[in-house]
């Protein structure tokens, strides 16, 4: 944090001043949730014994340790593993989105596609699935998941074609879907999802260290739950496609595969109970809360007297920006709840559904329709950023909008309205300015929505 973001001193926010404040909250927020230091601190190496949420293992009674992983923050976690049991590590496999490698000692690295797989991460997949082989009960199997892994982790049931699932998620991402629906799916098409890795790994010990990147932290969401017990059913499944109206458009061996399994003839997915589970645990160890604890320090630091508000924000993007910008101006207005000069945070992670041809993620498209919604009103600030780096698949976080987001526009001879309109928010901040690229950050846990009034 520079000199001049550290304090706010009643300072106008209309010109960079906004800005380098949600830049400096952000960073603070992504520094709170780095998996590399999370890692480090969720295990704890005494020589030979090994402590982790509270269960100790004797490493010296480990036939051997496998370390495999999947998602956006897949390196730096496997980093930090091999920091503290290099020396103990039999073999590994991670696989994380392209462009996100990084050198490592013993566990090889990965890359693939995200949001929709490839047939490199199916490859990827197979080289975890066979680290996996042969193991007793003597083996301890380190597992590492983060947000992104439902896309890079990936093995279809028999009769499902990879371009078939590729055309599921994209129709569900652009009907709206939300992650739990979308997973719900995703499950119940795959060989490794929904508890069934937990199925490969045992009888060995199953440690799992997740970084949670959905509302609430439900363990069978993220990464769609691969090492946890599966709630959802093929019924299930099929009421997403449904409730989202993608069932006839879909592949027909996706609807053929969830009917059949609805009607008993493909076994479920793993529940609570199954024995694959008995020698296996799960531990979170960053967050959404952590994130805006740090990011709610920080601008107490600086002055600004902050309210978290929720870190489990949910809904249509357009929607829940309009919403964010009428609690903005209720504090300008009437002090409600919170008194000017201050800062209101939320987490959590909303959805679009595309009807337009434009460039743009739900992060963005939040900030446009915030700008609209706040009609110049002066003296307020409200960004929304996803804290992976990447919004959608632009190459912004998201977009920071003020008072001057409209006239600039204007100026510009641009129509907001008819930019949200095309889900075009990527290329209307990218003509007025507000675009925030940090590049990408090694970890994810929803997004971050700040509101700032001056």
């Amino acid at each position: 944090m520079s000199a001049r973001d550290r304090s706010y001193h009643g300072r106008s926010l209309t010109g960079g001043t906004g800005y380098r404040i949600c830049r400096s909250l952000y960073h603070a927020a992504i520094r709170a949730v780095d998996p590399h230091a999370a890692t480090l601190h969720a295990l704890c190496r005494d020589g030979e014994r090994l402590t982790v949420g509270g269960a100790t293992f004797d490493l010296s009674a480990v036939r051997s340790v496998v370390v495999i992983g999947f998602g956006k923050a897949a390196v730096p976690m496997a980093l930090a593993v091999e920091a503290v049991l290099g020396d103990c590590i039999t073999c590994g496999v991670v696989v994380t989105k392209y462009g996100q490698c990084k050198p490592t000692a013993k566990i090889a690295v990965r890359e693939a596609a995200h949001p929709t797989p490839d047939a490199a991460g199916m490859e990827a997949t197979a080289a975890i699935l066979d680290s996996l082989r042969d193991l007793t009960r003597d083996d301890l199997v380190i597992c590492l998941v983060s947000g992104g892994g439902s896309a890079l982790f990936e093995q279809p049931v028999v009769g499902v074609a990879l371009t078939d699932i590729q055309q599921t998620t994209q129709r569900l991402i652009r009907a709206g879907a939300p992650i739990t629906a979308l997973n719900a799916v995703r499950k119940h098409l795959s060989t490794v999802k929904g508890g069934q890795l937990a199925r490969h790994a045992a009888p060995a010990t199953l440690i799992t260290l997740m970084v949670s990147d959905v509302v609430g932290d439900p363990l069978d969401v993220t990464a769609s739950g691969p090492t946890v017990p599966d709630p959802t059913t093929f019924a299930d499944a099929l009421a997403a496609l449904d409730r989202y109206g993608v069932r006839a458009s879909v592949p027909a061996s996706v609807c053929a595969y969830l009917e059949a399994g609805a009607r008993g003839e493909y076994p479920e997915t793993p529940k609570m109970g199954d024995p694959c589970f008995a020698a296996a645990q799960t531990h979170i160890i960053a967050n959404a809360p952590m994130a805006l604890d740090a990011a709610a320090s920080a601008a107490e630091a600086m002055g600004l007297p902050t309210l978290v508000l929720s870190s489990t924000l949910e809904g249509e993007a357009r929607e829940m920006a309009r919403m964010w910008a009428s609690i903005a101006r209720q504090v300008r207005d009437h002090a409600q709840p919170l008194a000017a000069p201050c800062c209101l945070l939320a987490g959590g992670e909303t959805t679009v559904t595309v009807t337009g041809d434009g460039q743009g993620g739900r992060n963005s498209e939040f900030a446009l329709a915030a700008a609209l919604a706040l009609d110049d009103t002066e003296g307020i600030v409200i960004a929304s950023l996803a804290t992976d780096g990447g919004d959608g698949t632009t190459d912004a976080a998201g977009a920071v909008a003020t008072s001057a987001t409209l006239r600039h526009a204007r100026a510009a001879g641009l129509d907001a309205a008819v930019a949200l309109a095309r889900n075009d928010a990527y290329t209307f901040f990218s003509q007025v300015g507000g675009l925030f690229r940090p590049g990408p950050t090694g970890t994810n846990v929803n997004d971050l929505m700040i509101a700032l009034i001056e």
